[in-house]
């Protein structure tokens, strides 16, 4: 048709079709990727012409059963996704992608499977991640493009390459990461233009802006991604973008920033869809608010979010908490309270093997052994804390400010005020490894 139908056209259109049929037309009108997998039926655009003006309800007929059609094939393939996906990571790593010639591994359900896997594992395991995502990718050449839109598999693909530049970014692997994302906006382009997608890949890329110190750039990245969230009624990834967000002010030393963030991002996250991503947000929350003296309001936050803390009973969750609760007595002045509660984060990190943070709770324990004059059991901390910060390979910036602290404990020289500055330069060392320490300026 190369004229826009009348009013009388369309709403003969409409009202010709049923219940059932109505609410299938209004959900395509919403929906801009049910309307693209509708265009891209077979024979929908050539044969379409074979209904008169009064077949509209035989034409929906026909469309509403193509896309039955494709859901039911669509559900199979994410079934027998979860078996391939097993026999698939169980193999020997040479003989993964072969694998993926087979017929049936190229499947959109599998190659789903994997993007979503690769996300997954970003976090605790970027090494798998990265393979995963590889194999996404992999997956993703060889499949059958009579049967998946080539433009929905480049959004899906954008998604894979995502994944993969930000495990290489857990990596410290910064320029494939950059690389990564350079593929990623090379596949949106010829996507569909759903803006949903595009919102994923910025919320991603942000990550890696902020890791390279590019805060104005991260910034605007980010309320980008926010934005389009929210209005395309993705509520819930705009809550976890505005924690992304709230990383990156914190990086950026705007504690106030940070604050205000997760407060924001606090109605937006679907506790029912992520419980632990709650928790997430909540105990930055409370942790920028005792930083930034509040509190008061950061212990009412810790007690509203015992119940969460409760849910997860891993040592990696159980550990933080402590760490927090120590952080909040020691600044509501509960010395013994906070003593025992970083004694015992200190302890569970040390279980753990995660030697930066076991050394940063061990400066809260020197500041507090610090205003409180005990020398011995600052000399033994100090010890302790050059052999953890060692054994993290830190640069030499960061050992002169260690170096610095360990003259001042021997010659009992370590106040309040060096421990707390050495305390808060090693913290932001951890984010910027080209951060100099100026001892000198320390009376």
């Amino acid at each position: 048709m190369k004229i826009h139908p009348s009013e009388e056209r369309l709403e003969e259109l409409f009202l010709s079709t049923g219940g059932d049929r109505r609410a299938l037309v209004q959900h395509l009108i919403q929906c801009a990727p049910c309307r693209e997998r509708l265009l891209s039926l077979p024979g929908l655009g050539t044969g379409a012409s074979r209904y008169t003006a009064l077949d509209y309800a035989e034409a929906f007929d026909a469309a509403a059963r193509n896309l039955c059609d494709q859901a039911a094939a669509l559900a199979r393939e994410r079934d027998s996704a979860l078996e391939l996906i097993g026999e698939l990571t169980a193999a020997r790593p040479d003989e993964r992608k072969p694998m993926l010639c087979e017929a049936r591994f190229r499947t959109w359900g599998l190659f789903e499977l994997l993007v979503d896997r690769a996300q997954e594992a970003s976090v605790e395991d970027p090494l798998w991640a990265q393979e995963l995502a590889s194999l996404a990718l992999h997956l993703s050449d060889r499949l059958d493009p009579g049967l998946y839109r080539p433009e929905l598999v480049d959004d899906l693909r954008a998604r894979a390459w995502a994944n993969l530049g930000n495990a290489r970014r857990l990596t410290s692997d910064l320029r494939g990461a950059a690389e990564a994302f350079a593929a990623a906006e090379g596949c949106l382009r010829k996507g569909t233009g759903d803006p949903i997608e595009r919102a994923i890949v910025l919320d991603r890329r942000a990550s890696l802006e902020r890791d390279l110190r590019r805060f104005d750039e991260a910034r605007a990245t980010l309320e980008r991604a926010v934005s389009i969230f929210l209005r395309t009624g993705e509520s819930h990834r705009a809550g976890r973008s505005l924690i992304n967000l709230s990383l990156v002010h914190s990086y950026a030393g705007e504690i106030a920033e940070s604050i205000e963030a997760l407060y924001r991002s606090l109605p937006l996250i679907d506790p029912q869809q992520e419980p632990r991503t709650v928790l997430c947000a909540r105990h930055n929350l409370a942790g920028y608010l005792a930083e930034a003296g509040r509190l008061e309001e950061a212990l009412c936050l810790y007690r509203d979010s015992r119940s969460l803390y409760r849910a997860f009973p891993d040592a990696w969750t159980q550990n933080r908490r402590k760490w927090l609760k120590g952080r909040i007595n020691h600044g509501l002045g509960r010395r013994r309270a906070a003593e025992a509660f970083l004694t015992a984060a200190r302890d569970g990190f040390l279980a753990e093997g995660i030697p930066y943070d076991t050394a940063l709770i061990s400066l809260d324990l020197a500041l507090l052994y610090a205003e409180q004059g005990r020398s011995a059991e600052l000399k033994r901390l100090s010890a302790a804390m050059v052999q953890l910060f060692s054994s993290c390979h830190i640069h030499r910036e960061a050992l002169a400010a260690l170096a610095f602290l360990q003259h001042a404990v021997e010659t009992e020289t370590a106040s309040r005020e060096v421990v707390s500055k050495v305390a808060a330069y090693l913290r932001k060392a951890q984010h910027d490894p080209e951060l100099r320490w100026e001892g000198d300026r320390l009376s």
